[in-house]
């Protein structure tokens, strides 16, 4: 089998081009692909636990830990300890963190009007069977 005929090369292959797009999009904004999903993650009005944040995006702790440590000192994010359990941290977005979210939005929204414009319907909705699919594969640890 070819690479290009595995079904991870496509995915991988597409992914990395819809990265880059995003990246070519944000960048005269000062986003990135990755600022753009953490920003879209965290709830605009109650914040989002630091711990939730990471697992929604795929992305290992350690570097949601820097990621955020970056947005706080680019002003974008501010942490504060939850009011009944001291321990957990809730992410919150400034205003600044809500503008550069609503371009990341705007984007995001962009391409997706656009590839249903250029995709018909029923195959879109055999794309989301196919990947919810794979993904519950995946879970279930079945594949090996």
């Amino acid at each position: 089998m070819k690479k290009d005929q595995t079904v991870c090369f496509n995915i991988k292959a597409c992914w990395h081009a819809i990265s880059r797009m995003y990246n070519e999009q944000g960048q005269a904004k000062g986003l990135t692909t990755a600022t753009g999903y953490v920003l879209l993650n965290i709830n605009v009005k109650k914040g989002t636990p630091a711990t939730k944040i990471a697992p929604m995006i795929g992305m290992e702790p350690r570097s949601l830990t820097r990621m955020l440590k970056n947005l706080e000192e680019e002003g974008l994010v501010y942490r504060e300890s939850d009011e009944k359990d001291k321990r957990m941290v809730n992410v919150f977005l400034t205003e600044k963190g809500k503008e550069k979210r609503e371009v990341a939005r705007n984007v995001v929204k962009k391409f997706n009007n656009h590839l249903r414009k250029e995709i018909e319907p029923e195959k879109l909705e055999i794309f989301f069977e196919v990947m919810k699919k794979i993904d519950n594969i995946i879970a279930q640890k079945g594949i090996y």
